[in-house]
């Protein structure tokens, strides 16, 4: 194949395997002898036509650092996007810009590493002609057309760590410690740190739970002369006829609604109900921050690497996912809108049941 330049960015949230990504991608299509660069802070640098010379030199070490070299930015959907006409602030499709940029710097192929929103303006690139591949990433690990995404084991095992730190706590003063982590609406997070972590109850968006069930799992304890209960709560979790508990609202970003709070609603609610003393602990951006994982690293580079397969190969608008373990390719229309959560009745479930651990349902 005639030498290409190809440019990468990465948008929505930060993970843990994002630098790995780029680290690999960049060095295989430099040895399948393209050209690469990089756009600074998602969509919005390819709006600004801001970009950065990726090679050998500007990715060594990078592998195993958490964040993204490149910066990342979850605000800015190009096809819908806040800019200024006559003192207002209006939404306008400017994706027009971003294509004449693109063609300005002679860039052949856009590589978007994100979730689902940045994956949803990818097959809107794809469908206005600009060879685009996908790489699919988010901590909370629910895109359905991929088996697992870089930076979820990251994630997994920082929250293990810091239960076994509120552990140790908890114990010494006899107290319940509500710990709330992220996911969203899909609970794998909390589920297998839970596990992972010695947590008592768990609690998860696909399994609406009863706070008396909750109390009842810490009276059973106090029981046995277990005076401390600890509990994962993903932050879109939901009691049985309730709705998640919203943070707050993002009025300029294309997912607005950012959950938030329900471990410390839940702390309230069993501090009323139970003699021990109740406390609450949002984990937040820790989990996305920090070193990546072993098994991260390694996903991250085989994502990385896959991606200049299909670049070298000519196989534009697809995302590479992993199918049976193995490297593979979707297309890109095929990968937007659908959710994969935890199955109440899988095998994960079922193993934290037989270990005695409680959903609350």
């Amino acid at each position: 194949m005639a030498k290409l330049k190809v440019a990468v960015l990465t948008g929505g949230g930060d993970a843990p395997g994002l630098n790995a990504v780029i680290y690999a991608l960049t060095r295989t299509c430099i040895k399948m002898g393209h050209e690469v660069i990089g756009y600074k802070f998602g969509y919005k640098g390819l709006y600004r036509n801001e970009s950065v010379v990726l090679d050998k030199e500007a990715t060594s070490g990078i592998l195993h650092k958490g964040g993204t070299i490149l910066y990342a930015s979850n605000k800015d959907n190009l096809f819908d996007y806040a800019v200024e006409e006559n003192g207002q602030q209006v939404k306008k499709d400017v994706s027009h810009v971003a294509i004449e940029n693109m063609k300005k710097e002679g860039v052949d192929v856009l590589v978007v590493l994100g979730g689902d929103g940045t994956l949803t303006s990818a097959r809107d690139f794809a469908r206005r002609g600009v060879n685009v591949i996908g790489i699919p990433k988010t901590i909370d690990n629910d895109l359905m057309s991929t088996e697992q995404t870089f930076g979820f084991d990251s994630a997994v095992n920082i929250v293990t760590e810091n239960l076994g730190r509120l552990h140790t706590t908890t114990e010494s003063h006899h107290r319940v410690m509500v710990v709330e982590v992220m996911g969203r609406s899909a609970g794998w997070i909390a589920l297998q740190s839970g596990i992972a972590g010695s947590a008592d109850v768990i609690l998860i968006p696909e399994i609406p739970y009863s706070i008396d069930k909750v109390v009842e799992k810490i009276k059973e304890r106090d029981q046995r002369g277990k005076f401390f209960t600890i509990i994962v709560v993903t932050e879109g979790a939901k009691e049985k006829g309730g709705e998640a508990v919203v943070g707050k609202y993002v009025k300029d970003s294309p997912d607005p609604i950012r959950y938030g709070g329900i471990a410390a609603k839940i702390a309230d609610e069993l501090e009323k109900r139970v003699t021990s003393e109740v406390r609450s602990c949002a984990l937040g951006h820790i989990q996305r921050g920090g070193d990546t994982s072993a098994f991260d690293r390694v996903l991250s580079v085989r994502y990385g690497v896959a991606a200049a397969e299909l670049i070298e190969a000519g196989k534009f608008g697809n995302m590479v996912c992993l199918k049976d373990n193995k490297m593979s390719y979707i297309s890109l229309e095929n990968v937007i809108g659908t959710t994969r959560q935890v199955d109440p009745q899988g095998e994960l479930v079922k193993v934290a049941r037989n270990l005695g651990i409680e959903f609350g349902d």
